[in-house]
């Protein structure tokens, strides 16, 4: 890994995803995590303050970056959830079949190389009628916001982490298997567009898988 990635990507990602507007819709999509949860790309736990302590049972963080990880100390520091890190990317999770009771995504699903792998793993992973919570950024339905995304993405991913800008969350996901019951789509306010339009929303695992 790069010394931009280990030691400057963090920074910059760790900033743009925790601006108020972007913090307030994690603060609708975490707190419905039940259970044994498994958080795909960490980061730098960004999320920890929106965990419900009384209905989370730990969280198993998965996240490669050292650099992400060492950020990580503060918001770890401050809540009383237990976490244990997986130092691995999410094409390879390295937990049991049926072994958690959510998933969350939060701005990761764009960054992963493999994402149809990782939402495989995701889906392994997680309990027959378990859920996949997910709040991401992706292609957008408008004709020009759209064409720009598809033209930018190639070199925003070099400087971005692997960002992709136009991927379109809903049907990856149900790609993967998962049936989505809840999606809320909508532009973060003052952000731009080519980066700001969201997916939000929750898909479950069919009881029968």
């Amino acid at each position: 890994m790069s010394f931009y990635e280990n030691r400057i990507l963090p920074h910059i990602i760790d900033r743009a995803c925790s601006m108020g507007q972007v913090m307030k819709l994690r603060g609708q999509v975490v707190p419905q995590a039940r259970g044994r949860v498994l958080e795909v790309g960490m980061g730098s736990a960004i999320n920890m303050e929106f965990y419900n302590p009384d209905n989370v049972d730990m969280v198993y963080g998965l996240e490669p970056s050292e650099g992400m990880r060492r950020k990580a100390q503060r918001n770890l520091s401050r809540s009383p959830i237990r976490v244990e890190w997986l130092d691995l990317p999410g094409e390879k999770i390295p937990l049991d079949d049926h072994s958690v009771d959510t998933v969350l995504l939060t701005f990761t699903l764009c960054t992963i190389p493999d994402w149809h792998a990782a939402l495989q793993q995701m889906w392994r992973v997680l309990k027959p009628g378990g859920e996949l919570l997910f709040l991401e950024h992706g292609e957008s339905p408008d004709d020009s916001t759209r064409k720009w995304q598809h033209r930018i993405t190639p070199g925003w991913k070099k400087i971005a982490g692997g960002c992709h800008l136009n991927r379109h969350i809903a049907d990856l996901i149900r790609h993967a298997g998962f049936e989505i019951v809840e999606l809320e789509n909508l532009y973060v306010p003052k952000a731009p567009k080519i980066a700001g339009y969201i997916y939000k929303g929750r898909a479950v695992k069919p009881a029968q898988a």
